[in-house]
């Protein structure tokens, strides 16, 4: 995978081309394109619209159309690491929207936007099924629940110092990383109690 690397170029359009014609005569080809574009490539580049578009004889507005309304296709690559901070109705209600404010200042960027340095992607989730434990925050692939300014705070620091891994588990044992053939995202609460 060459997350955070540019690709554009002809190695990559041979490789669009190969990952399209894979796929071709199935008629809902267009999301296991991008999924597979994805998991390669980290993000799909806008140069991949024009050769999917001609491959799949589909508009290049149809193609920007899914990949915009998924909020899981990126076209430009993510930080080292993702935060992700629920806006779902249960998350809202126990201040989900002033958490998101509050990382817009500490972190330095708008939801959808990476750092300068590449380090941190700021994103909105509408729900991680943790409601209960609301406000709810996913970095890498760990959740967090009861998450206030000071802990996204402290959580986005331990992150910067731990590339390409989960957040240190604070000193009360919340957040830690999921253990082996458990669910991709281990949700527990600021006390250390698993969340149900």
């Amino acid at each position: 995978m060459t997350h955070g690397v540019v690709v554009s170029g002809s190695g990559y359009e041979e490789r669009v081309r190969s990952v399209v014609a894979a796929h071709r005569g199935d008629p809902a080809a267009l999301l296991p394109i991008l999924h597979t574009l994805m998991a390669e490539f980290g993000h799909v580049d806008p140069a991949a619209i024009g050769v999917m578009a001609e491959g799949l004889n589909l508009s290049r507005a149809e193609i920007h159309g899914v990949i915009s309304f998924y909020r899981d296709f990126r076209t430009t690559p993510a930080g080292v690491t993702t935060v992700r901070i629920c806006r779902g109705e249960a998350c809202q209600s126990v201040g989900a929207d002033q958490l998101v404010e509050h990382a817009r200042t500490s972190i330095g960027v708008d939801v959808g936007q990476t750092t300068a340095d590449g380090s941190v992607t700021l994103d909105q989730v509408f729900c991680l099924g943790n409601c209960a434990l609301g406000p709810s925050v996913q970095i890498g692939t760990t959740v967090y629940g009861r998450v206030d300014g000071a802990r996204l705070d402290g959580l986005v620091t331990s992150a910067r110092q731990r590339p390409g891994g989960p957040p240190a588990a604070p000193a009360d044992g919340a957040g830690t990383a999921p253990a082996a053939g458990a669910p991709a995202a281990d949700r527990s609460d600021r006390d250390g109690e698993e969340a149900r």
